[in-house]
């Protein structure tokens, strides 16, 4: 880019920045304005391929820099993304220099690279934390693929890829494992490594890759087994500190190496039960709205994402859409960035005016418009849902009365109703959602009206455990037994960690539960608790086989509760930290 050109995006930042703070704004001007002016700082960095700074063609590394591995994604039927990031030292903000540094990447048919199809060079910039988003065009359809990455004389970990089939192509068969909320200091990542050995076309990640607190903030009901390094994270370094952190992890390595990845966030990528601009508690909304910027660029940063999705400030566009052939269709889902803070001040309440008002939304106008008219034009076999938080209603008060989790879509019942109505009057056909956040196993109906027992299936939900969050597990809690009585649509839950394993054909949706015994520890080995079955065009599940583990706990003494009130415990101690940082200054 010539000087001429970097001077006026200059003066056009500075021009924005300037009227940013002249003018008096309420909350949604500044998130506007806010975001206009840190959209145009990394549109200049993006813009500007180099900025002036040094392009160290030959680098030396104070350690390995590809400590954070390698990772595919968003993958079509010509084209994936291709990730890593040079970090030598992963918790010292990544430990590169300040300069540009060319990483060369090529991608073959063949795991020893005698059959190179393409290859390349990108640049490495301290703007985006050195990581490298590389978007390989030109491959065939439903096809695998193998990759790395070189810069110096070091040479990446090779990474397996597949792409889409070619839109319309009659399928047989989709595998995939989806999977969420892994806090690291609950436990060792070992599904993952798990995960890695089976034979998958991809995985979906439903959001909280990482947490947000300080050293021992959450702790587990089982205790914490690992420490996060440094505290509670708000500065765009802290979150790219706790993100190498997490990917240093070589159980999660060998996941996300073995198979193109397909991610959402939840909430816990910025902070507990955000809501859009609106932060959980003791920040004002201005912090919060920088706090988010930092939190979405380092999870641009560390993620296989398109360009599509480079964050612009404390905004990014993460909801998309992937067609396998004519067999399935993911309408992946942002459930946390536009919606309407939660009602009747959060937790587990009885349903109100507030919740129930027809005004509110969980997607945002733009993206509920988006899924509906999606869902209404899509040709293929199966139609999904990869979101966040629990779809169904569910019933948590097992004394008579109603109580509901507020940041569900019970939360949003007028949300999820316009989906439901729009299914049932446009006949879509196999519908299955795919859930995480609660940190245990579910599986239930999706029924046209909750309120009576012959009411319409319109489809499943699958809702995966934790890969850790919550420590270890047990087969249910003290209260399951009541909550599923209460709750007849629902069918199974379960309490132990893992994630969920799906085959689709044309005839039906096969889901297995894979749980480990403990995360406590290392090395545990895998159990495929429970499969379902959703024949093709017969909504509703059938349990094929319910097996529990025998040596393990077979009841905790914990209620659905205790997990808010878990995180309530950390803010508590979180805010007595920042009560003290004060009196001491």
């Amino acid at each position: 880019m010539s000087n001429r050109r970097e001077q006026s995006m200059d003066q056009m930042l500075r021009s924005e920045t300037e009227k940013l703070l002249k003018n008096p704004m309420n909350r949604k001007s500044f998130l506007s304005k806010t975001g206009k002016v840190a959209g145009l700082a990394l549109g200049m960095t993006l813009a500007n391929q180099f900025n002036g700074l040094k392009v160290e063609a030959s680098p030396q590394f104070t350690n390995y820099p590809f400590q954070l591995g390698v990772t595919s994604g968003d993958p079509l039927a010509d084209s994936v993304v291709l990730w890593t990031r040079l970090a030598p030292e992963p918790l010292n903000g990544g430990g590169m220099p300040n300069y540009n540094v060319p990483v060369q990447w090529e991608i073959a048919e063949d795991e020893k690279f005698h059959k190179v199809l393409d290859q390349g060079t990108e640049v490495a910039r301290p703007e985006l934390g050195h990581s490298v988003h590389v978007e390989v065009f030109g491959l065939k359809p439903n096809r695998k693929y193998y990759y790395r990455f070189k810069s110096g004389n070091e040479t990446s970990p090779i990474g397996k890829t597949k792409t889409l089939p070619a839109p319309g192509d009659k399928l047989s068969k989709l595998t995939f494992a989806f999977a969420s909320c892994q806090q690291f200091e609950h436990g060792y990542y070992t599904a993952y490594r798990h995960m890695a050995e089976e034979d998958l076309d991809l995985v979906i990640h439903l959001g909280d890759y990482i947490y947000e607190y300080g050293p021992n903030e959450y702790v587990a009901k089982t205790g914490n087994v690992r420490t996060h390094s440094g505290p509670e994270i708000i500065t765009l370094d802290d979150y790219r500190n706790r993100l190498a952190q997490y990917k240093s992890d070589k159980d999660l390595q060998a996941a996300h190496a073995a198979f193109p990845w397909i991610v959402t966030w939840d909430d816990h990528e910025v902070e507990n039960n955000y809501a859009d601009e609106i932060p959980e508690r003791g920040q004002s909304v201005e912090d919060f709205i920088q706090r988010r910027a930092n939190a979405y660029q380092a999870y641009y940063e560390h993620m296989p994402l398109r360009k599509s999705s480079i964050p612009h400030g404390p905004d990014m566009n993460l909801y998309r859409r992937f067609t396998y052939g004519d067999l399935v269709e993911f309408n992946v889902l942002d459930t946390r960035q536009y919606r309407d803070n939660q009602a009747n001040g959060d937790g587990i309440k009885a349903p109100s005016r507030e919740s129930m008002d027809p005004n509110r939304s969980l997607l945002g106008a733009e993206q509920e418009q988006w899924l509906l008219e999606g869902l209404g034009r899509s040709q293929t076999q199966w139609n999904v849902l990869a979101q966040q938080i629990f779809f169904n209603q569910l019933n948590f008060d097992t004394n008579g009365d109603v109580k509901y989790n507020m940041d569900a879509w019970d939360g949003y019942s007028a949300s999820r109703d316009r989906i439901i109505d729009f299914i049932s009057e446009n006949q879509v056909e196999n519908l299955v959602v795919l859930t995480g956040d609660v940190h245990a196993s579910w599986a239930g109906d999706i029924k046209k009206s909750y309120n009576g027992p012959n009411s319409e299936i319109l489809g499943s939900e699958f809702v995966g455990t934790s890969i850790t969050s919550g420590g270890d597990g047990a087969d249910k809690r003290k209260d399951t037994d009541a909550i599923l009585t209460e709750n007849p649509h629902i069918k199974f839950f379960n309490d132990y960690r893992g994630y969920v394993s799906c085959t689709i054909t044309r005839e039906k949706w096969m889901a297995e539960y894979k749980v480990v015994p403990y995360v406590s520890q290392p090395g545990a080995p895998i159990h495929t608790r429970a499969t379902f079955e959703i024949k093709n065009n017969q909504p509703g599940l059938h349990l094929k086989k319910d097996k529990p583990l025998s040596t393990k706990i077979q009841k905790s003494n914990e209620v659905e509760g205790e997990r808010i009130e878990a995180q309530d415990k950390a803010h508590e101690k979180q805010a007595k930290k920042k009560e003290q940082k004060i009196r001491s200054n």
